[in-house]
């Protein structure tokens, strides 16, 4: 495997007057994971990047990060550092935003 955690965030942008990721800043959450993964040196174990839609519009922004397969919504540029350091680098998912289904 190329790389031990993947984070797909949706950037998913839908006709005006409703609510999709992209227009609730899902290309800036990419770029914050971005910068916040190669400040920290883990850009070559773990990637972001954006993907289309992950079918939970009403609770984004939102993302996945596999393998795990947990799904994080209504994330907000703050809670970038968290999610990278509880979940990414440490394996404890971010309760207060992770989705249940």
């Amino acid at each position: 495997m190329k790389y031990k955690k993947h984070v797909f965030v949706c950037t998913n942008q839908k006709d005006a007057g409703k609510k999709s990721c992209g227009a609730e800043h899902g290309a800036a959450l990419v770029e914050a994971f971005k910068a916040d993964l190669k400040e920290r040196g883990l850009q070559v174990e773990i990637r972001a990047q954006r993907t289309g839609c992950l079918d939970v519009c009403g609770k984004g922004p939102a993302l996945v990060v596999y393998p795990e397969g947990v799904f994080y919504g209504n994330v907000q540029l703050e809670d970038v550092a968290e999610i990278v350091e509880s979940h990414l680098v440490n394996n404890q998912p971010v309760e207060r935003l992770t989705l249940k289904f």
